[in-house]
């Protein structure tokens, strides 16, 4: 699974994905600090619709594919990610989500947080991915 970075802009310590959320509510996709990359909550909208509608690991795996494309738009790889953030609607997701970011970090082992939320911006949205990058 792979998101076209077509739409990803470098502007200095920001970076823009030209996601509709970014633009209506004033954010960056990623914020550059340094040697660190701190990109914003993802999910699995692309082009402006949800992709994966019920299955919540393909949603994890589109979010994370989408937060990396940024962590490389900052200078870093994945290799450097050293914080994965997961926010899921139902209880039932966690172990699903938890797979996709094995499957997705493999030996990189970082730093994991999971949180079940009520909801999220769109409800056909079953999880939410933030990612931290520091350069060792």
């Amino acid at each position: 699974m792979s998101v076209s970075s077509d739409g990803m802009q470098n502007t200095g310590p920001r970076i823009f994905s030209g996601g509709i959320w970014e633009e209506r509510y004033g954010y960056a996709r990623a914020v550059v600090v340094g040697e660190r990359v701190i990109v914003s909550g993802c999910t699995a909208t692309v082009e402006g619709e949800v992709r994966h509608v019920g299955d919540a690991h393909a949603q994890a795996l589109t979010a994370i594919d989408i937060a990396l494309e940024a962590v490389l738009m900052g200078g870093l790889t994945r290799e450097d990610v050293v914080m994965v953030r997961y926010y899921v609607v139902e209880q039932r997701h966690f172990d699903v989500v938890g797979q996709a970011i094995g499957e997705a970090f493999g030996k990189v082992r970082p730093a994991c947080t999971g949180v079940r939320v009520a909801g999220l911006v769109d409800p056909r949205m079953l999880v939410e991915i933030e990612i931290e990058a520091l350069r060792a």
